[in-house]
């Protein structure tokens, strides 16, 4: 009697421990300010996205004031994009960086370079090299970018739509020119193994850009900033998109994110050589960069 009371109460006190030690091993990670099994999050993520992406330009516009226009086009500048390129944009259809957005903007700065500087015949020829893919998780967004390609009248031959995994990317070793992401790199499970893949992919020479929401470190800005975001931006999605709880998640996740100086050290881990990054509107964006040397 006294061996099974001693194991009734040796097991109630090691159940609270086993359970502990099994979420533990089921590798939680976060979704905003809430832990989730990491197998569950890419899909709230991608239901996040796909529950907004009828609002996605309007709620842009409205989150930003407009600014992430001039957001992507500094990327895209610090890229230095060129003729016959080829290029990785990855989740190229969801956040701030809507249906192609980057993509959009890096054959255009393509097509102004070949026009001032190329003749009729060499143009045609370079159009068929120049390949920019836009790979993302969400079929949907996917779809939404081939619409807007179609109706702003891209050729197929120069974009090329992928669903498919920032963490698991179906492209070759040392196959693209450049690299970049925006707006998406906080929404993967695993941040490291995202950076590890567009280092692998990425030939030598070749440029890792990442514009993401980040950090602000200026007390007063930062306070307004603060309120700005968990205040103003949910109540805005409620009203516009009907829909809070997405957007909380937007502002939550920015917080979780590591601040720039952390973020620059794990592009360094991945193998990047010439890390740095710019804080653009006093840190509320910044772009990180390294080179596949």
């Amino acid at each position: 009697m006294a061996l099974r009371v001693v194991t009734r109460n040796l097991g109630s006190r090691l159940l609270p421990m086993l359970s502990s030690t099994s979420l533990l091993h089921s590798h939680a990670t976060s979704f905003g300010f809430k832990e989730v099994p990491e197998e569950e999050k890419s899909q709230l993520v991608s239901n996040v996205f796909s529950s907004v992406a009828k609002n996605y330009d309007l709620m842009n516009d409205l989150m930003s004031g407009g600014l992430h226009r001039l957001w992507k086009d500094r990327l895209v500048s610090k890229l230095n994009p060129f003729p016959g390129m080829k290029h990785l944009d990855v989740a190229g259809g969801t956040g701030l960086n809507f249906a192609g957005d980057v993509a959009f903007r890096i054959l255009d700065t393509v097509n102004s370079i070949k026009r001032r500087a190329l003749q009729d015949v060499l143009e045609d020829d370079l159009q068929e090299e120049t390949r920019i893919y836009v790979c993302d998780i969400n079929p949907n967004m996917l779809n939404v970018g081939k619409k807007r390609a179609l109706e702003r009248g891209y050729p197929d031959k120069s974009l090329l739509w992928v669903e498919g995994d920032a963490e698991a990317l179906c492209f070759e070793d040392s196959t693209m020119d450049g690299y970049t992401i925006a707006f998406g790199i906080r929404n993967v499970t695993h941040i490291e193994k995202a950076l590890a893949e567009a280092y692998r992919v990425l030939k030598r020479g070749g440029r890792f850009l990442c514009l993401e929401l980040s950090h602000v470190d200026i007390p007063v800005f930062k306070e307004l900033y603060d309120y700005y975001s968990f205040s103003v931006i949910p109540a805005i999605g409620e009203l516009v998109a009907g829909d809070r709880g997405s957007y909380q998640y937007l502002v939550e996740s920015v917080r979780r994110f590591p601040p720039q100086e952390k973020f620059a050290a794990m592009i360094s881990d991945a193998g990047f050589q010439k890390v740095e990054y710019e804080n653009l509107v006093g840190g509320v964006v910044a772009i990180h960069s390294g080179l596949k040397i």
